[in-house]
């Protein structure tokens, strides 16, 4: 994995500590409560299957989630306003 990938994937398990008030120091994540996941998916141009697949996700939640059936749950949406903001860096950090 690269120095990037790993940072990034450091960054995210920080990030759900801190989330899960594991940790208090440091910095402040702010989480959304709400994240347009179809927005996110179409931004990247790829299916439901597509989008799945790349990131690690369900594709049935994934349905749920733009069909407003569920939300994604809190670590969902960590990964997903990465991918909002990086979706290259995140693809990076997954590739085997």
């Amino acid at each position: 994995m690269s120095k990037a990938g790993s940072k990034l994937i450091k960054s995210a398990n920080q990030a759900l500590a801190y989330a899960r008030s594991e940790i208090s120091e440091g910095f402040i994540a702010h989480i959304p409560e709400d994240v347009d996941v179809k927005s996110i998916r179409l931004g990247l141009g790829l299916t439901q299957p597509e989008f799945s697949l790349r990131f690690g996700f369900d594709v049935r939640a994934l349905q749920d989630w733009e069909q407003k059936r569920r939300q994604p749950e809190r670590a969902a949406r960590v990964l997903l306003t990465v991918i909002a903001h990086d979706p290259e860096a995140v693809s990076r950090a997954l590739a085997h």
